[in-house]
């Protein structure tokens, strides 16, 4: 058997993610390697911590960008702050909120479960009254925005309720950061974590990590070692941290860290609250233009996010054959529906780079087409 070099097509991403990534990023990605311990790397290391903490909106010390993706990020999260046998309220509106339910259980802690309709936000009366009736819970976990329905949560009430019961907060942005209002130090965000491949529009396989002072001094006291050797914070800080020398920890991957630098510096060329509105702004075009085919959201409007749409699959429409037609015909990608979802729903990412007024536009005749078919 031969084999030849595997060339893709360009398609245009609008399903979950990853999100389309601008010819810079991309760019990025063929600068030459050097080593994860030159002083070069290192001064590029610090700048996105440095842009990691505009884009979390946070001063924190320990901001680093985790050589693994979302889901290492949220493992990392948890293996270094929760210990066997501690309290741990999880909020569950999708199938994100259950994967933090699954590292608590892995861990051996308790998890005391919250549970919200899918495509609905988080219900703060229902996570207070779990505070008040768990007074010995140490943490509280939740999701922001929840890829899986396209509802987003009020992260800002919920901490406060955390900080309110002395709780430190454990939240899911990897489908947040960049795409809507979040800010972690006015809110109180104690642990948080984010992925590489939707509002940034960098690679997939990084994860952005914030943790407070608060929880940094939970993770250096400790009374077990964390079950993970790669993911123990309390190494890599060593890594990310001091002038000039760095400890070793691990070979980072030196030219999705290029890619990252590079998306971190056109968001903030952007501005923030310009790319917040940006995301907006595509949403509602989208969402005239799907109610215009007769498409009904999943979500009510207060609750959607603007960078994912899930939609109901009209009936009589085959589902895989719609998605298929879109990829075939169009190199449009869509996303399907995941756990309760499946079979019903279709989620229409409008993410980073790919939140642009043209493939609204295609998005909408594409499918129109692919209905009409």
């Amino acid at each position: 058997m031969s084999y030849q070099s595997f060339n893709p097509p360009r398609r245009i991403l609008m399903g979950p993610g990853p999100s389309d990534i601008s010819p810079e990023v991309l760019s990025a990605l063929s600068r030459p390697v050097i080593g994860h311990l030159d002083p070069l790397f290192i001064g590029m290391m610090d700048e996105v911590k440095s842009l990691l903490q505009y884009a979390f909106q946070t001063k924190n010390e320990f901001t680093i960008a985790l050589s693994a993706p979302g889901s290492a990020g949220m493992e990392a999260c948890f293996v270094n702050l929760v210990e066997a046998g501690d309290k741990v309220i999880v909020c569950r509106n999708g199938v994100f909120g259950d994967r933090m339910i699954q590292n608590v259980i892995r861990i051996g802690a308790e998890a005391i479960i919250v549970d919200s309709p899918w495509g609905r936000a988080v219900e703060v009366d229902k996570v207070e009254q779990a505070l008040i009736a768990n007074p010995e819970a140490k943490f509280l976990a939740f999701v922001h925005a929840e890829t899986s329905t396209g509802a987003v949560s009020d992260a800002k009430s919920l901490c406060a309720l955390a900080l309110q019961h002395n709780c430190l907060s454990i939240v899911d942005a990897v489908t947040s950061l960049g795409g809507i209002e979040l800010k972690v130090d006015d809110w109180g965000i104690d642990a948080i974590y984010s992925g590489s491949q939707k509002c940034l529009s960098c690679v997939p396989g990084l994860s952005p990590l914030s943790f407070s002072e608060k929880a940094v001094n939970v993770i250096k006291n400790r009374q077990s070692v964390v079950q993970s050797w790669f993911l123990d914070q309390s190494l890599v800080m060593g890594y990310w941290s001091g002038e000039g020398k760095r400890s070793y920890h691990h070979t980072a991957p030196v030219n999705s860290l290029y890619a990252l630098h590079e998306s971190l510096v056109q968001l903030h060329n952007e501005g923030l609250e310009n790319s917040w509105a940006r995301h907006k702004k595509q949403h509602e075009t989208l969402a005239k233009g799907l109610e215009n085919l007769g498409i009904k959201f999943i979500v009510p409007k207060e609750e959607r996010l603007p960078q994912l749409n899930a939609i109901y699959i009209p009936d009589g429409i085959d589902d895989v054959k719609v998605r298929s037609y879109l990829l075939n015909h169009y190199n449009l990608e869509i996303g399907a529906g995941l756990g309760e979802l499946a079979g019903k729903a279709w989620r229409i990412g409008t993410m980073g780079y790919t939140a642009k007024s043209e493939n609204i536009a295609l998005c909408l005749s594409a499918l129109e087409d692919a209905l009409n078919q």
